[in-house]
């Protein structure tokens, strides 16, 4: 006698067993599961359940919560959606009616119903749906590296984390923490005037857990300010960098700008445009006064193309900045050091000097943030016109 069963049965035969028909929900039943699963969210989205002293939406979650509980009907009907096990949990201390009441800004005086002051709108509801709604980011390891820089840049005290305030702008290129996440503001839309009146815009948002999302510019700053974590993430900057005569502070070295004379084939053909970027502390020329025995020159006397004097100015930090500016012009080339080991320099760059010039002004001006460098036009792009899908910083 086989020990097949009746679904083994079935399936040589290319039937599958009918399945019930999903039983219908009352209404009743309907907004139950609603109410609870906007409890879940909201755990999900906090790692906790809703407490009664937290905001006012919170505490309506709590009361809500404690409703169920105490509902038999609806413990049966939600135990399968209940795998945080927040109903058998315990309960919160809740607050009386009254003072819900009083925090929903409910008129008792006037039966309760007419003066509701903090009901949010359904713009409201519809920007935190936005700002919660995240999906993977496809390109995300594109973005990685920024991520990565700015971590380093914070961990080196040349960027800050600051509260999040109204008045802050939120323009591309921009970083933020949200719910614990760092947040990059990756392309933003045409600004256009939204029913309210205000100036609004659609942004593209990448999380540095790889995921995006895709939101009103309002929705954004609405979550910020409303995060008690809420953090922009301040600019890189260096400190004082260099200025006119007679600027007041410590000469602490120079950006220096070299050219190559080596004989080698490539550099010999774009010599004009192939730079070794650098900051010292000492007196430039003593940079390079072995250039000819150093891998890191190319084996070649260079000559000085520029020199900036720096004042009171933290310099690895700012050739760090510099370096990851022109990173997509890296020279990609190896040389032979004196005992004949493949050196492969990290300093030298396919790019013309009015380009360095150029990316130098903006750290003085303190808006390099605002560019990315374009190597296949050798040209600096403000970032409202260049193409930030494939960042190069």
């Amino acid at each position: 006698m086989s020990d097949r069963s009746d679904l083994d049965i079935l399936a040589d035969l290319g039937l599958e067993p009918a399945r019930p028909k999903a039983e219908a929900r009352s209404p009743r039943e309907a907004r139950i599961i609603a109410g609870f699963e906007d409890i879940l969210r909201f755990a999900a989205e906090h790692g906790r359940p809703p407490r009664h002293e937290g905001d006012v939406f919170e505490r309506l979650y709590a009361v809500r919560l404690d409703r169920l509980r105490a509902l038999p009907e609806a413990v049966a009907l939600l135990t399968d959606l209940d795998t945080g096990g927040l109903l058998t949990a315990a309960a919160d201390e809740p607050i009386d009616d009254a003072a819900l009441l009083a925090a929903l800004g409910v008129d008792e005086q006037n039966d309760g119903l007419t003066e509701l002051r903090h009901v949010r709108s359904p713009a409201e509801r519809q920007a935190a749906e936005e700002v919660a709604t995240r999906e993977p980011c496809a390109n995300f390891a594109d973005y990685a590296p920024l991520f990565e820089a700015v971590r380093s840049d914070l961990a080196a005290g040349t960027r800050r984390m600051r509260r999040f305030e109204r008045k802050a702008e939120i323009e591309q290129g921009r970083f933020f923490v949200l719910e614990g996440l760092l947040a990059y503001v990756a392309e933003a839309g045409e600004a256009y005037i939204n029913a309210s009146g205000n100036s609004d815009r659609r942004l593209r948002v990448i999380y540095d857990n790889g995921t995006e999302s895709n939101l009103l510019q309002r929705s954004l700053q609405k979550a910020l300010t409303q995060d008690d974590n809420g953090r922009r993430v301040t600019e890189s900057r260096v400190g004082p960098l260099f200025g006119d005569d007679g600027i007041e502070g410590t000469e602490t070295g120079a950006i220096y700008v070299l050219r190559s004379l080596s004989d080698h084939p490539y550099v010999a053909a774009h010599r004009d445009v192939i730079h070794k970027i650098g900051v010292t502390g000492g007196q430039v020329e003593r940079r390079f006064v072995n250039a000819v025995r150093d891998p890191t020159f190319l084996m070649a006397e260079v000559e000085v193309v520029a020199t900036f004097t720096l004042y009171d100015i933290r310099r690895s930090a700012l050739e760090n900045l510099l370096h990851r500016f022109f990173a997509d012009a890296r020279l990609e080339i190896q040389i032979d050091d004196r005992f004949g080991n493949p050196v492969q320099p990290r300093e030298w760059f396919m790019v013309p000097f009015p380009a360095i010039k150029e990316a130098v002004e903006h750290i003085r001006e303190g808006t390099l943030h605002n560019y990315l460098y374009r190597p296949a036009e050798a040209t600096l792009a403000h970032v409202e016109t260049a193409d930030v899908s494939l960042p190069t910083r």
